[in-house]
Parts: C-alpha cells; sequence; structure tokens
C-alpha cells in the first residue's frame, strides 16, 4: 500500500530544485480555488499507474481554477505579443507518486492561445484545450467576470465565474491543514507513452483570501468524466498571484 506523504515531505515541496534547470518564467494572476470532496475510490480510477489519490480528512478533492496567465516565456526571453499573456481553467485533484511526493493532476486545461494549447500538450504532456475565453473586472465593485467555453464543445457549453476576494488575507503555513494541501502544491505530474513524469514549479507561497463567489459552474468535472457535486463548493479561495518558476519535466520510476 502506497505511504501518504508526510508533513514533512509537504513542506519540503516548497523548496527549489536542486540540479533541475528552469525552463519558463510565468506570473499567474486573481486565481480562484473552487473545490469539492469526492470519494477516494472515483478519483483512484481516473488516475495513471504509478499514481495514488492524495487525501484529506477522508476524502479525495477536485477543484476548478480560473486565472490569468502574465508574461509566459521561456527563461532569458523577453514575452512574445500575443503569446505571453492568455487566460486558463484547469481542472484537477492531488496525487502522490511512489515516493510519496504530493502533487497536481491535470485532467484538464483549457486556454485561449492556440501556440501555448500546442506548445504544452507537445513539451509537458498536459491535456491542453483550445477555448473562447473573456476576463473583465468591474470597475465599481472589483468584482471579476470570468468565461470560457471549449470550442471542441460547442455553442452552448460554456461556463461563468463571477468572483471578489473577500476579508483578510494570509498565507498557509501549517502542512496538516486544509489550504495548504489544496493550494501550496510545487510538482505537477503528466502521462504519456506509457510513461509517468513530474515537473517542479517554484514560487512564494500564495497569499489567499476568501472569495465572494455568487455564480461558478460545474459543467467542467462532467467533461472530464467527473461526478457534479451537489452542492456549494466544500472550499472556496482568492489569490492576487504568484510569480513562478517553471522547471522540466523527469521521468517518474
Amino acid at each position: 500500500m502506497p505511504v501518504p506523504p508526510t508533513n514533512a515531505q509537504r513542506l519540503a515541496a516548497r523548496d527549489p530544485p536542486v540540479f533541475q534547470r528552469q525552463w519558463m518564467h510565468h506570473t499567474w494572476r486573481d486565481l480562484l480555488f473552487l473545490h469539492w470532496r469526492f470519494d477516494p475510490d472515483v478519483i483512484q480510477r481516473t488516475l495513471p499507474p504509478g499514481l495514488t489519490v492524495d487525501t484529506f480528512d477522508g476524502s479525495a478533492w477536485g477543484g476548478i481554477v480560473p486565472f490569468r496567465m502574465r508574461n509566459i516565456r521561456p527563461v532569458y526571453c523577453p514575452p512574445f505579443p500575443g503569446v505571453s499573456n492568455f487566460l486558463e481553467l484547469n481542472v484537477r485533484t492531488y496525487a502522490f507518486d511512489a515516493a510519496g511526493r504530493p502533487g497536481v493532476w491535470f485532467y484538464s486545461l483549457d486556454a485561449n492561445c492556440w501556440p501555448a494549447v500546442v506548445g504544452a500538450r507537445w513539451s509537458y504532456h498536459l491535456p491542453y484545450h483550445w477555448a473562447r475565453m473573456s476576463f473583465r473586472v468591474d470597475e465599481a465593485t472589483g468584482r471579476m467576470n470570468y468565461v470560457s467555453e471549449r470550442r471542441s464543445a460547442g455553442p452552448g457549453t460554456g461556463s461563468t465565474f463571477e468572483y471578489a476576494p473577500q476579508g483578510a488575507q494570509s498565507q498557509a503555513h501549517d502542512p496538516s491543514s486544509l489550504p495548504f494541501f489544496l493550494i501550496e502544491r510545487y510538482l505537477l505530474f503528466a502521462f504519456s507513452n506509457g510513461q509517468l513524469f513530474a515537473g517542479r514549479v517554484q514560487h512564494a507561497p500564495y497569499v489567499v483570501s476568501a472569495a465572494d463567489v455568487p455564480r461558478w459552474d460545474t459543467r467542467m468535472l462532467t467533461f472530464n468524466d467527473l461526478p457534479l457535486p451537489d452542492r456549494d463548493p466544500d472550499h472556496i479561495g482568492y489569490s492576487a498571484g504568484v510569480s513562478v518558476q517553471v522547471f522540466g519535466l523527469q521521468p517518474v520510476g
């Protein structure tokens, strides 16, 4: 039976990777984290060989995260007009590998930049999809409106999210807490041609607040063959964002 990550391993994930070359620089902005509890067996059946569902309080967790990507560029290169700034909406869960390393498993990532979709599919083996997307901020209320419609799914299948930060901001430093479990993730997993890969990211801990979210959509879960929850999100968070170092993939095992 795989052994879940220890608190020490979860904290150590924040440390910069050793002897790895940074590939990319990202800036992630205006992230909305929506999470629901799931039956661990349901999530485990969706994971590739080599990964075990990561649980908190006996539950697996699935998340929908819309946000803005800014200044995406290779190391030592300037941003590229029309390519370096775009929107992204990901559907994710949490898992660990045979070494007990905790990370993110992405079911899908939708973006409104075709070169980014192609590049990420090729270089990181991630399930990116091309989408029509928009983001605007109501100057009077500060409320954000985020709309995404996957092009391959056809009209009328879009998702809309309205959100605004609410209350005090804080960082999650306790590895035994739910906010740390859900948000402080520094490893992504990918799977291609029978091989499991892992890639590191490095950034300062998120500064997170609660959020007022009068409108959200769970349609993206059904696109990924996950059951629709019959309740409000079990966890909601907002972060203004982080500056991110992205490292190359390495084979696992």
